[in-house]
């Protein structure tokens, strides 16, 4: 399950785990702003909210990740 929601400043997306056999993990919240992403997931060990952000070229580098096969890829850019 997820959820969406528009904010003043980003677009917030929650990620509900919703179970299977394993272990339930902790929501993720990826916030997305004009110039990076955010993804925060609470430790339930340390009880701590941890933080990754990725910049928009990450982000676009790990979307085309998720359809290629193993390997090392650099992807161009069209001039502008």
């Amino acid at each position: 399950m997820f959820t969406i929601e528009h904010e003043f400043d980003a677009t917030v997306i929650t990620l509900v785990d919703e179970g299977g056999d394993l272990p339930l993990q902790e929501d993720v919240i990826i916030n997305a702003f004009e110039d990076c992403v955010t993804i925060d997931q609470l430790d339930p060990r340390t009880d701590t909210a941890m933080r990754i952000t990725l910049s928009l070229a990450q982000i676009r580098d790990l979307a085309a990740a998720l359809d290629l096969p193993e390997g090392s890829y650099r992807i161009s850019r069209a001039p502008e």
